[in-house]
């Protein structure tokens, strides 16, 4: 795991490698209600990759729980895309903004972890 600043907005635990033992490590500590969602998913991508014959499923397993963790380990970064899920999900409003930030969160979680 790499060395994350501490404080008041400190990430609760810091960044793991990109494997799918430290993801499972880390899911297991932010959001463990998550973890059976995780298995499965990692399940589904190592089948896919026997399938196919290729670490296409595997990476886009990493992708997508490295930007769970880089999401869920700020609480504050979490709320907030909770909240403009809801407002998109609602469909009462233009969904314009909301997307756009949205975008904006998982893109600065790609960078954090290192995609």
């Amino acid at each position: 795991m790499s060395e994350q600043p501490s404080g008041p907005y400190a990430p609760l635990i810091p960044m793991p490698e990109l494997t799918p033992d430290a993801l499972r490590a880390a899911v297991t500590k932010i959001a463990p209600s998550r973890i059976p969602a995780l298995t499965q998913h990692l399940f589904e991508a190592t089948t896919n990759a026997q399938k196919t014959s290729s670490l296409a499923p595997l990476r886009a397993f990493v992708h997508s729980w490295a930007v769970f963790v880089a999401i869920q380990r700020h609480p504050e970064r979490a709320a907030r895309l909770s909240e403009l899920e809801r407002i998109v999900d609602a469909g009462e409003a233009d969904p314009h903004d909301a997307l756009a930030e949205i975008l904006a969160i998982r893109e600065a979680a790609e960078r954090e972890a290192g995609l």
